[in-house]
Order: C-alpha cells, then sequence, then structure tokens
C-alpha cells in the first residue's frame, strides 16, 4: 500500500509502530505520535485520530515484471537481503497472522489473496482463483464501469476506470504468446481495437495510442485480513 504523506499543510513522517491491529501494521507518524492503521489508512489514536490519509494507486508484482515495465527503476539497496523470504513458511501455512482472525468467514480460504476494492461505497474482493479463470473483468462498481487485470504469472492484479474521453471501452484479453518477446500481458478494446498494457494502463498501439486508463487504488490482502476489516464485502464471482 501506497500512501500520500501530506495532510494540509504538513507533510509527515512515518515509521512502524510494533503493533497490530487485526494482525495489520499500525504506523505512527514522527510529528505527533499519532498512530495510523494500514488497512483503514486513518489515524487510530493521537492527535490525528480519524484522518485519512489519501491511498495512491500501485502495482504489487515481481521484479521481472516490473523491470520490464519500468527499466529505469531505481532499487533501494538492502546489502543483498533480497535473496530471500523469511514469510515463506508462513505463507504455506493456513495460520490467520499472529492473533487469528477477528471475525469468521469461509466463503474463501483462509489465505486466498485477494484484490481488495473500496470504491463509490462499495466493497468488493477480487480473488486470485476467480482472476485466474477469468483474467480480464469488464465491471461495474457503484456505476462506474471498471477493469480488472490480472497476470497469473507475476500475481498482480490491477484495477482502472473504463471510461476514456466519455466513452466506456470493453476490454479482452490478446494471446501474444506467439509474437511477444517480453512476456507482459496486454488488453484489447472491442470499441476502438486499441492495444494496452494490462498492468499500466497505457495505450501501446492503435486509435487511443498514447492513453492512459485511470488506476484505482486497491489492496492486494489474505482474505483473512481482508474480511477482518470489511466483514460486508462483496466477492466477485466469474460468470
Amino acid at each position: 500500500m501506497v500512501f500520500a504523506r501530506d495532510i494540509g499543510n504538513q507533510t509527515l513522517t512515518f515509521g512502524v509502530s510494533g503493533k497490530l491491529v487485526m494482525n495489520a501494521l499500525v504506523m505512527y507518524d514522527h510529528q505527533t505520535d499519532s498512530l495510523w492503521s494500514q488497512f483503514l489508512s486513518s489515524g487510530i489514536r493521537g492527535e490525528f485520530r480519524g484522518t485519512q490519509l489519501e491511498l495512491l494507486p500501485a502495482l504489487m508484482t515481481d521484479w521481472q515484471t516490473w523491470a520490464e515495465l519500468h527499466p529505469d527503476t531505481l532499487v533501494l539497496n538492502k546489502g543483498g537481503r533480497y535473496s530471500r523470504d523469511s514469510y515463506e513458511r508462513y505463507y504455506e501455512s493456513s495460520d490467520a497472522g499472529v492473533l487469528g482472525e477477528t471475525r469468521s468467514d469461509d466463503r474463501l480460504y483462509t489465505k486466498e489473496y485477494v484484490v481488495g476494492l473500496v470504491h463509490n461505497n462499495v466493497i468488493r474482493a477480487y480473488p486470485f482463483s476467480a482472476l485466474n479463470d477469468t483474467p480480464v473483468v469488464n465491471d461495474i462498481v457503484g456505476d462506474d464501469p471498471v477493469l480488472v487485470t490480472f497476470d497469473a504469472h507475476s500475481g498482480a492484479g490491477v484495477v482502472f476506470s473504463r471510461v476514456v474521453d466519455g466513452q466506456t471501452l470493453t476490454f479482452e484479453a490478446i494471446d501474444d504468446e506467439g509474437d511477444s518477446t517480453n512476456g507482459l500481458l496486454y488488453v484489447q478494446d472491442a470499441e476502438t481495437q486499441t492495444r494496452w498494457l494490462a498492468l499500466t494502463g497505457e495505450a501501446v498501439e492503435g486509435e487511443l495510442a498514447g492513453t492512459t486508463l485511470q488506476q484505482i487504488p486497491t489492496t492486494l490482502s489474505f482474505w483473512f485480513g481482508w474480511k477482518d476489516f470489511f466483514p460486508n464485502t462483496e466477492i466477485y464471482q466469474a460468470n
């Protein structure tokens, strides 16, 4: 999750408090020592209690895919500590975090990955299992037409608005396996036959080339974490 750090005319700096709320990270700001919930994007204690941080669009994917999309990326130097993930065993287990589940909801497997969306007063989870079967989803969320794209190879899921210059587009996946040299996922809209990069929303060929779809902020989460914070969430089901 990526947040803007500006609150009014003040730019905050953040650290890790060491606390958890329903298994999720709690941050603190150095300026006021207020505590902030990562999942709720809001202050939960202190001067900024009830204040919302702006959640920014982001992409969580593997390094190979990211480097293909953004070859000029600068990388944080962690002294070689990218060789292993200390949480590998946790990912493989069925344990629901350090504190266990707050609410019981067996609509999905405890550690099913979901793309969580809060948009126009609608809360919806897109399970990886459904997206794996339908990697390009033309959906409606609170009267807004949205596009959900999913790259099973890198485990990346993104949500965009389907409206471009007042026109609602309808997308489908392009099978580029035969001629693609970069291994990236592409989609095409039915209305203009424009070809788009599925994970960035950039139009690369066709009538709308040079246009970029508006990305909508989302949260990539385990099911148990998402439903604990958003118990009334809808679950997308492929037709």
